[in-house]
């Protein structure tokens, strides 16, 4: 029974059928010959059995595609379960490292993130999120001054290491200036900072509002493509004098450094400032430098006070300028665009003023 049933043998029956009854109607014709017959039968049976291997290729053809569609699947299940997998040894890798960042020992601390640094390097969706944790650790609250010729504590010794190196990462992971990559925004309002270098990077927002930036502060070369807050920011003496270095930044959005005091030299020669840019009630005690610097936005200058040998020769200037009661010393080399001229006080200062006509 099961011999009847197979595709093959109802084939070849067909065959059989089919040479026989071609073969035997042409045989009644007088005019063909038995070999003639037999011929004609024999390819009419032929395509019978050649028909039956075109069908048979066929369904070869497509179980194999069937095959190759759930090898396909198979192959997206698994490679769908090893990334799950690698997911979640990420998050657990993560919820670690930040558990460890509360870790009493200085060491557990600067492990965990390197940790974090390392994750977010092998998986670069975690960026951002790392960015943002390390940015909440130099949050916290930190104190490390000391009286002149006290011997330093040992704990804040340790911890400003720990707060170095999260520095350090934070700058790492930032991508180049010039490089096609995401722009990472800081948030380090509040932050006390010492040696805070972001030179060179490719930088979204930045937050340093009430920061406090200790020894040098440099951002050369850096390029901000989104707002940038430095609003009552300090820059302070740490174990180096505390210059702010900022030559050739390039500041796309909104540049805010209202109320800022630099308490030694201010750089920002040749940096542009795309957007609206306020320097309003900032204190430069020591020399302030503008040489070359560009502001396409909105300048405003109001009360800002400069106590120090002053260059504000812009290379180019926005329309919209506020310089409402600025102030520079009157025994400084004070040097400013053509513009603008100065006018003296009562209490013997300068104010800058813009040139009528």
């Amino acid at each position: 029974m099961k011999l009847w049933r197979s595709p093959l043998a109802w084939t070849f029956f067909a065959s059989l059928v089919l040479l026989a009854g071609v073969g035997g109607w042409l045989l009644t014709d007088p005019a063909t010959s038995r070999s003639d017959a037999l011929k004609t039968g024999g390819l009419a049976g032929g395509a019978i059995v050649a028909l039956y291997a075109l069908w048979l290729n066929d369904r070869r053809r497509r179980v194999e595609e069937r095959r190759q569609d759930i090898e396909r699947r198979r192959h997206e299940l698994e490679a769908q379960r090893a990334e799950q997998d690698r997911e979640r040894v990420a998050d657990e890798r993560f919820a670690k490292a930040v558990e460890l960042l509360g870790h009493a020992a200085d060491q557990v601390r600067v492990g965990a993130l390197h940790a974090l640094a390392g994750l977010a390097r092998s998986r670069p969706e975690y960026t951002q999120t790392v960015l943002d944790v390390l940015c909440s650790y130099l949050r916290r609250p930190f104190s490390h001054t000391r009286p002149t010729g006290a011997d330093p504590d040992p704990e804040q010794e340790r911890e400003l290491t720990v707060r170095l190196t999260a520095q350090r990462l934070v700058t790492d992971l930032l991508p180049a200036r010039d490089d096609e990559a995401p722009a990472y925004d800081l948030d380090l309002t509040g932050a006390r900072l010492e040696y805070l270098d972001l030179s060179g990077k490719l930088i979204g927002g930045l937050l340093l509002r009430y920061a406090s930036l200790h020894s040098s502060t440099n951002l050369s070369g850096c390029r901000f493509k989104g707002r940038v807050y430095l609003t009552a920011a300090g820059t302070e003496t740490g174990r180096l004098v505390g210059y702010f270095r900022c030559r050739g930044a390039v500041f796309e959005s909104h540049a805010w450094f209202s109320g800022t005091a630099f308490a030694e030299d201010a750089d920002f020669t040749d940096t542009t400032f795309a957007g609206p840019t306020t320097f309003k009630e900032a204190e430069f005690a020591k020399d302030a430098v503008f040489a070359g610097a560009v502001s396409s936005g909105s300048l405003d200058l109001r009360r800002a006070t400069f106590a120090g040998q002053t260059d504000l020769r812009f290379a180019s200037l926005p329309e919209s300028v506020s310089l409402y009661n600025t102030r520079v010393q009157a025994e400084k080399d004070v040097q400013l665009p053509d513009v603008w001229d100065v006018e003296q006080l009562r209490d013997g200062d300068l104010r800058i003023v813009a040139k009528h006509g």
